[in-house]
C-alpha cells in the first residue's frame, strides 16, 4: 500500500553518517537531510509553561492563547539576548541550545530572567488586563537546564522536517522542565559545576541553588539543583 516506505527505512538504516563536529548551533539547512548529523558540545534549555491545560479547560480559548503566547514569546527574547539559539516550538514548551565558553552561565542567567519576567511582568499584567484576573493570574512554569555531548540530525520528509537533538542533555533538560513544584528552576550538577559565581550565589555568599535528590526514570538517585532566584532584566 505504501511502497515508498519501505525503500525509505531501508536508505535511512543503511546510509552512512557523515557527521561533523559544530563549531556553532547549526540550523536546519546546515544538515544533510539524508545523512548529515552536528556533534556539539552545548546546553539546552527547556522552557514550560504549566498548567496550560487547566486554562484552556477553564478559560475561553483566546484568553488561553494570549497566555501562551506572553510566555512563548517572553522566553523566546530572553533566550536570545543572552545567546541562546531556539531550535524547537513544542505548544507551551520552547526549547534553545547555548554554545561556547559562557554556555552554562547564560542559559542559568536566561532561566533566572524568564523566571522573574513569569512573577514580575506575565502575572501582574494578566491580573491587570481581565477584570477576573485575580483567579488565574498564578501561572507557573518549570525549567530544566542540561549540558554536554548531543548529535543533532534532521528528521522528517522534504519540506516537511525538523532538528532533531540526540544525547543525554537534550533528553534530561526537557525532564527536568516538567518538574512541578514550588522550585522553578532545575539544573544538573554538569551545570552547576561550569557555570560561574555570579548565577550560582548572592552579594552575601549564601547559595541561590538548594541542593537535593530525586530518582530517575531508571530508579537511580541522582542529585538536582533546584531555585525560585530570578534575575531582573
Amino acid at each position: 500500500m505504501y511502497p515508498s516506505i519501505e525503500s525509505s527505512v531501508s536508505d535511512i538504516l543503511t546510509a552512512a553518517w557523515a557527521i561533523t563536529d559544530g563549531r556553532v548551533v547549526p540550523k536546519t539547512e546546515d544538515i544533510v537531510m539524508k545523512n548529515g548529523g552536528k556533534l556539539v558540545d552545548a546546553t539546552y534549555l527547556y522552557a514550560d509553561l504549566a498548567g496550560s491545560s487547566l486554562m484552556a479547560n477553564s478559560l475561553k480559548k483566546e484568553a488561553t492563547a494570549k497566555i501562551i503566547r506572553a510566555y512563548i514569546n517572553t522566553a523566546s527574547r530572553i533566550l536570545r539576548n543572552f545567546s541562546g539559539e531556539i531550535r524547537s516550538f513544542d505548544g507551551d514548551r520552547v526549547m534553545a541550545i547555548f554554545m561556547g565558553s559562557d554556555k552554562e552561565t547564560n542559559a542559568v542567567r536566561a532561566a533566572l530572567a524568564i523566571n522573574w519576567a513569569v512573577y514580575k511582568v506575565l502575572r501582574p499584567q494578566i491580573k491587570s488586563n481581565w477584570s477576573d484576573g485575580e483567579d488565574f493570574c498564578s501561572i507557573s512554569h518549570g525549567i530544566g537546564i542540561d549540558t554536554g555531548e548531543a548529535l543533532i540530525v534532521r528528521g522528517g520528509v522534504r519540506d516537511n522536517n525538523d532538528l532533531i537533538s540526540i544525547g543525554k542533555a537534550p533528553n534530561k533538560a526537557a525532564k527536568l522542565s516538567e518538574i512541578r513544584d514550588s522550585y522553578q528552576l532545575t539544573i544538573t550538577p554538569a551545570v552547576f559545576e561550569a557555570m560561574s559565581n555570579d548565577v550560582a550565589y548572592m552579594d552575601d555568599g549564601s547559595s541561590l541553588w538548594h541542593k537535593s535528590y530525586a530518582r530517575n526514570d531508571s530508579g537511580v538517585q541522582e542529585t538536582l539543583f533546584r531555585s525560585q532566584a530570578t534575575w531582573g532584566v
